[in-house]
């Protein structure tokens, strides 16, 4: 296939009918994985590793990862890396290809961190980064992609396995042959299912299912011997695929998963003429003849679903996911999903966005249980033409062993697109509301001056970046003028302008100074 000139942060290339693409704002999501996990089987844990998630070096104290995937790396541009920060004041540590354990090279447009997962995928205790570089050239194809999964240790990520590189090719991890603008590790999502089992899910939405082109697919990487199988929506896995592979589908582009499931987003997806308007397929982490078990697919074509399919809607750009334990319930079986629709026309308010929150049992019935959108009564602020409102989501379960409340589930939507004045076109902002109950009964705002501490200015696109913990949502501010580049931990129940707690900002508290891109991705 030819490979694609290479979109903005966050846009799409959208063909026209004369066979003409160009760039529109409606984009992939980038996921950072599920929220908290709930208690799988005790396993051994290493010495020296502490078992804590997101704990790269053993110590017990959470770590954070943050990408600046257009960095200048040994002279070259956007080759992109990943700064590691040790939790307790302990130091950080920068991650590229020009590191010493680190296969391959910094090259131009490799965008190294373009996606983060943490997960313990050898489940010694000590978490382990899963990078992705979706513009990485493998051989004489330029952005087929990949995945290195950095190990953690006792003496830090990094320093003890040999980095596992994912990689399409006949004698590589992922087989199949690797094609030019395939942007494998686009997305990623990571952690243990309900049995205790590691797994990543890597999408890979550029590429071709036979003459196909951008299907879209992703691979499920399962167990600490890292068995793959690859998926698209033409394979059967145990149970058809919802869908069928289309050119522009995009599968593959937004991933987000639970313990019990787990959601591939297809923002490209017709439904019948209807163009872009947008699909999530819905599995399980059973594994049928070694694949995860397909459940449900969701559109909004179905009567269940809220809504009517219209072009360029995007249904599935973004996604988030969180264990749910409804009221009477004695386990944590269920899920939360919630779909980003950032092309979604509020009447005539084009592009304004929303997002819908469904119910998925175990065994992949679902029902819908919420419709978001900036004019829903008692939501602040207004939905405005171009607001894109669910261009990136994260969510979290501070409590998935109890029964959910709107205290404990929460949900944060980004809205690049949102400006205050005229003077700050698409400043961008957060939107934090309830995942249980009624939508406005709790939610709150912060935008760059208004609790984002970084100065107002024009395209910022606060909402780009989103991450989260169970205690904190991290909101990254790559955009902008430099001086405002950072990442911001918020409390989940933060009041509308209210301050992070945590900062971690370039020339500050050990981060080395200067970036390009710092925060673009965070886990």
């Amino acid at each position: 296939m030819t490979s694609p000139t290479r979109p903005l942060p966050g846009a799409i290339r959208r063909r026209t009918a004369g066979g003409a693409s160009v760039v529109v704002l409606t984009a992939f999501a980038l996921c950072f994985g599920p929220g908290t996990p709930l208690t799988p089987p005790a396993a051994a844990i290493a010495a020296g590793c502490s078992g804590v998630e997101s704990d790269f070096n053993g110590d017990g104290v959470r770590d954070t990862a943050i990408a600046d995937p257009e960095a200048t790396v040994a002279g070259v541009q956007r080759a992109g890396l990943v700064r590691v920060v040790y939790g307790g004041g302990k130091g950080t540590l920068e991650l590229s290809q020009e590191t010493a354990s680190v296969p391959g090279a910094a090259e131009a447009d490799d965008q190294y961190g373009y996606a983060l997962a943490v997960y313990d995928a050898d489940t010694d205790g000590c978490s382990d980064l899963a990078v992705g570089m979706p513009y990485e050239d493998i051989s004489t194809n330029a952005d087929a992609g990949g995945v290195q999964i950095v190990y953690g240790s006792p003496t830090g990520i990094g320093g003890g396995k040999a980095v596992k590189e994912h990689i399409q090719g006949e004698t590589a991890t992922l087989g199949g042959s690797p094609e030019a603008g395939d942007w494998t590790g686009y997305a990623l999502a990571a952690g243990k299912s309900s049995a205790g089992t590691p797994y990543l899910l890597i999408g890979s939405p550029g590429e071709s299912i036979g003459t196909v082109e951008d299907a879209g697919a992703f691979f499920y990487v399962s167990g600490t011997a890292q068995a793959v199988v690859g998926i698209h929506q033409d394979t059967d896995a145990g149970g058809a695929v919802p869908g069928v592979a289309e050119i522009d589908d995009r599968f593959g582009a937004s991933l987000a998963a639970t313990p019990t499931h787990f959601a591939v987003g297809t923002p490209g997806e017709a439904l019948g003429t209807t163009t872009f308007a947008g699909g999530v397929a819905v599995f399980s982490h059973t594994l049928v003849s070694g694949y995860p078990k397909p459940l449900v697919g969701l559109g909004q074509d179905q009567d269940a679903v809220q809504g009517a399919e219209e072009v360029g809607d995007g249904f599935g750009t973004s996604l988030a996911m969180v264990p749910y334990r409804p009221s009477g319930a004695t386990s944590t079986t269920e899920s939360l999903l919630a779909v980003g629709v950032p092309g979604e026309d509020l009447s005539t308010t084009v592009d304004a966005g929303a997002v819908q929150v469904f119910r998925v049992t175990a065994s992949g019935t679902f029902t819908q249980t919420a419709w978001i959108d900036q004019n829903v009564e008692g939501v602040d602020e207004e939905a405005e033409a171009g607001d894109f409102f669910g261009q990136r989501v994260a969510a979290a379960n501070s409590s998935p062993n109890t029964v959910a409340s709107a205290t404990t589930t929460r949900l944060a939507v980004g809205v690049p697109g949102e400006e205050s004045s005229e003077e700050h076109p698409e400043k961008g902002g957060v939107q934090i509301f309830p995942l249980v109950g009624a939508v406005g009964a709790s939610d709150n705002w912060i935008d760059p001056g208004y609790g984002i501490p970084s100065q107002p200015a024009p395209r910022q696109l606060a909402g780009m970046s989103l991450a989260s913990s169970p205690s904190l949502l991290y909101v990254g501010m790559p955009y902008g003028p430099a001086d405002g580049h950072a990442v911001y931990g918020f409390p989940w129940n933060v009041a509308s302008g209210g301050a992070p707690t945590q900062t971690w900002k370039p020339g500050e508290a050990g981060i080395p100074a200067g970036d390009v891109a710092f925060g673009a991705a965070v886990r």
